[in-house]
């Protein structure tokens, strides 16, 4: 059973950087397209990132472009999301999906795994 479990989370200034983890077991990092997606509250779930196999493509949401950087790593078995330059409204859960088939994609309904999220606060 794959399982995906997100890590790094945390409150942070305005200004300031977080690394997020997704660890993946179950199966091996290289056979998912992955993604991160984020939810405020009382918002939708929407599109930050996606990272295809093998990290040839990667693609971001205009919001965070230029701030934040998605890779892999295959040996860890691990994806990771470098947050920079935090903004009081990047403050949402963050979750890491997982589409075994297909591309990268930016709609929820495209990834067929999921972690459970990891809060990240950015005070102002």
């Amino acid at each position: 059973q794959v399982q995906l479990v997100e890590s790094g989370g945390g409150l942070v200034q305005a200004g300031g950087s977080l690394r997020l983890s997704c660890a993946v077991s179950g199966r091996t990092l290289s056979m998912y397209a992955m993604g991160w997606f984020r939810q405020a509250p009382g918002k939708e779930r929407e599109f930050v990132a996606a990272i295809s196999r093998g990290g040839m493509s990667t693609d971001y949401a205009d919001s965070v472009k230029g701030r934040f950087a998605i890779s892999g790593d295959n040996a860890k078995n691990t994806m990771y999301l470098q947050l920079n330059s935090l903004k009081p409204e990047d403050t949402a859960v963050y979750y890491c999906a997982g589409r075994l088939y297909g591309n990268i994609g930016r709609m929820s309904v495209e990834y067929d795994q999921w972690g459970k999220g990891t809060q990240v606060t950015v005070s102002s």
